[in-house]
């Protein structure tokens, strides 16, 4: 079973990482590494001819970027795109982007640039696992899992809340979706999300304020990120909070919500935590899930950039290469250059002007 801790557990199964001795051997306190066997990979996405050609465009001109804004400010000092950042721009990063953007080339381009800063504003790469660990003591977010679909999970439990209102607050919801995403498997491009209200108290709640911030990151700096999200055990007082928000969410992520449905319908029983419906019994003891879960993502993060490098340090490199599928690095296939998409795109532009121009009559 997917819940007990046995040694050299099968991957198919989802294997955990490091498990500890306990007295009791099923209860749980490590996350699993891999989907059960029950989860499907995502089927691949195939673009259309305009698809493609507007992916390249946005291609020819992030891969021209050579500084970066530091703040949003007006008029900010910039300084040199660093590796990290041209590792971001993966293909599928790009592709996320302009589908968040309607396929608008200028938009997508935008946000790109918008999220870069915001990243460089926001601190991403100095928030460590020590300075957010206080704000997981209790557990209230847990990386555990993954749904029939092989995203991720990410729980969040607001009855656990353990620290006053404050940036950390978000800066740990913000570190604890860049873990996630360092789970995903290859041709994996979304997480769940798993929120229970049980035993939440009215003064337990985000503000509006926290609110209206946290669906402008997920919407903006995390686009095409969601896949679905679970609300279990919602109280009065939510309704009231998300009656408030809820302009500003997106009719697309609107979609992706799911009000007190079985969560055993989206996560396979032997994977999710038996308080949600699952057959899981999971204890949280801090210092044994904090320290596993920012290994094995820290991990997974270390083996993509080594492959980052072993692909030429390439922008628009493929994901499920990084990820370590069995897809090549494109340094490997036959991908058009930067000075090949400009002429491409040039000659397009001139062959729409000649067709736009009137016939000559004889």
């Amino acid at each position: 079973m997917a819940n007990t801790i046995l040694p050299s557990p099968s991957v198919a199964d989802g294997q955990m990482a490091n498990p500890q001795d306990s007295s009791s051997p099923n209860i749980q306190k490590t996350p699993f590494t891999h989907p059960s066997s029950a989860s499907h990979d995502p089927p691949p996405v195939t673009l259309t001819p305009e698809q493609e050609t507007k992916y390249n465009s946005v291609l020819n001109t992030v891969s021209s970027w050579t500084t970066i804004a530091n703040t949003s400010a007006a008029k900010a000092p910039t300084s040199p795109i660093t590796d990290a950042e041209r590792m971001w721009l993966t293909r599928e990063c790009l592709l996320r982007y302009l589908r968040a953007s309607k396929w608008s080339v200028p938009d997508a381009v935008r946000r790109l640039l918008e999220t870069l800063t915001w990243r460089r504003e926001w601190g991403l790469i100095d928030h460590s696992a020590e300075y957010i660990s206080v704000e997981n003591e209790t557990g209230k977010q847990l990386i555990l899992g993954y749904d029939i679909d092989a995203r991720p999970c990410l729980y969040l439990n607001p009855s656990k809340q353990n620290t006053e209102k404050g940036p950390r607050q978000l800066q740990h919801l913000v570190f604890m979706l860049e873990r996630t995403i360092d789970l995903m498997g290859p041709g994996q491009e979304t997480l769940a999300l798993l929120i229970n209200f049980q035993q939440m108290s009215s003064g337990q709640s985000p503000s509006i304020a926290q609110g209206r911030q946290t669906m402008n990151i997920l919407q903006n700096h995390y686009p095409e990120r969601l896949g679905r999200a679970c609300v279990i055990n919602i109280p009065w007082f939510f309704w009231v909070f998300y009656k408030t928000i809820s302009p500003f969410i997106d009719p697309t992520t609107k979609q992706k919500l799911k009000f007190n449905e079985p969560i055993s319908l989206h996560v396979p029983p032997e994977q999710l935590l038996r308080t949600h419906g699952g057959e899981v019994d999971f204890l949280y003891e801090h210092k044994t899930y904090w320290p596993a879960i920012n290994k094995l993502a820290g991990e997974r993060k270390k083996k993509l950039e080594e492959r980052w490098v072993e692909g030429g340090k390439r922008i628009g490199e493929s994901e499920v290469f990084l990820k370590g599928g069995d897809e090549k690095s494109i340094s490997d296939s036959k991908v058009e250059t930067v000075d090949e998409v400009t002429e491409k795109i040039h000659e397009m532009q001139t062959t729409d002007k000649v067709l736009q121009q009137p016939l000559e009559t004889q």
